[in-house]
């Protein structure tokens, strides 16, 4: 082989291997552009995603916006948002202000033993029943269910006072009111499956509606806040009043005996 091939030889050889590390170079460059480029859309994802997390944190939850949404009240209502909410005959010179939360289990015990002798009393002219709703039980693991079903109270409402009493002695029932750690009432199946055996509210196309779109919803929480603002002094549930007193020193009347020996002390007063 001729000098002159070797040289030429060694030279193409030379010219190759630097076209190749040439190309190696832009390959490993390329690679570091794509390896910084992810590293910048990870730190935005993660920014973002952090952004996010943080605007959801702050923002109110539904229940929370219901507090100062608009208020639609029920018919039978009266006073600023409609919260004040009084069934019984106008000759009756008295009112019985009763404070109570749906989910509230000793109010269900108040309802199963009392209810209808309060139902009568209400009939007969004897006192108005004032119905005070709360919604604290919810606070207790951070649930819906009295909300709801305070909103659904005001859907029954709307339909009649009977229909709103009938439709709180069925959630109050043995049947119906779950345990306190049951959150039964947020669903808005359940709450019209228990409407259900009221008569005024069976398949009552309009009650049912109202339930499922939240018509009452603020109202609710209207009605809520005027427990938490209350001037009687009721801090609990079921909490009793006449004459802007507690009746039985603020301990809850769970048997007809003592209902009606309450109720008769504050009549006379």
């Amino acid at each position: 082989m001729s000098k002159r091939n070797s040289q030429t030889s060694k030279t193409a050889a030379r010219e190759r291997l630097r076209h190749e590390r040439e190309r190696q170079a832009k390959r490993d460059k390329a690679r570091r552009q794509v390896i910084v480029a992810a590293s910048v859309v990870a730190v935005l994802a993660a920014a973002g995603g952090i952004g996010y997390a943080v605007v959801q944190a702050n923002k109110p939850t539904y229940w929370e916006g219901m507090k100062t949404a608009a208020v639609v009240a029920p018919a039978n209502t009266s006073g600023k948002d409609g919260t004040t909410v009084v069934i019984g005959k106008d000759s009756a010179k008295k009112t019985l202000k009763i404070y109570e939360d749906p989910r509230c289990p000793v109010c269900a015990q108040f309802e199963e033993n009392v209810g209808a002798t309060l139902k009568k009393d209400i009939d007969d002219g004897k006192y108005k029943f004032q119905y005070v709703g709360a919604t604290f039980i919810d606070l207790k693991d951070n649930g819906q269910g009295s909300k709801n079903a305070l909103s659904a109270l005001g859907a029954a409402l709307n339909v009649s006072p009977d229909a709103f009493l009938d439709y709180m002695s069925a959630l109050y029932s043995t049947k119906w009111h779950p345990d306190e750690t049951v959150d039964k009432f947020k669903d808005d199946s359940y709450l019209i499956q228990v409407a259900n055996t009221v008569p005024a509210l069976k398949n009552n196309a309009k009650f049912q509606d109202a339930v499922k779109k939240g018509t009452y919803d603020a109202w609710a929480m209207h009605m809520s806040k005027t427990f938490d603002d209350n001037k009687d002094g009721v801090t609990g549930t079921p909490g009793f009043v006449m004459n802007g007193k507690q009746l039985n020193g603020g301990t809850p009347l769970l048997t007809v005996a003592d209902f009606n020996k309450a109720v008769d002390a504050a009549l006379k007063g």
